[in-house]
């Protein structure tokens, strides 16, 4: 084995001194990695599905589109090394942990018609991370109650 400065390793390759040590364990980690890798779009127009909630469960899990947000999400090296195995509506879906309320608000055709500019899809990812830092109405109740 030969042994190169690192330096002389970075022009022949993309090394990330990060990686495998940056690996989003959470939810939430791997949300705030793709509203990032979507902000990173800029403006770009991406692809949307059309109608998720007309299909019937099997069809739409395996639903996907080229340039969507979803194919941004699996393009990215590290999501796949955490675990993202496809760009399909399911597996979007399962490795997110998203309702289908959620990801049909974020990507389908009938909120954004044909495209959703990348910026509009990251705000929406970082909606949900929001919502997840509200407390549930529940607990909101029950505060009220206790005062």
């Amino acid at each position: 084995m030969k042994h190169h400065p690192l330096q002389e390793i970075r022009t022949r390759a993309n090394v990330n001194l990060e990686y495998p040590h940056a690996l989003p364990a959470t939810r939430r980690d791997r949300l705030e990695r793709w509203a990032e890798l979507l902000e990173r779009c800029g403006h770009q127009a991406l692809s949307t599905l059309h109608e998720t909630e007309f299909q019937p469960a099997q069809e739409r899990a395996i639903m996907r589109a080229d340039d969507s947000p979803l194919s941004v999400a699996f393009a990215d090296p590290v999501l796949r090394a955490a675990g993202l195995n496809d760009d399909s509506y399911g597996e979007i879906r399962r490795f997110f942990g998203l309702s289908h309320n959620q990801l049909h608000k974020l990507v389908c055709y009938c909120h954004f018609g044909a495209t959703i500019n990348a910026s509009v899809a990251a705000h929406s990812v970082r909606a949900l991370i929001a919502a997840d830092d509200r407390p549930s109405i529940l607990a909101r109740l029950r505060d009220m109650f206790r005062r």
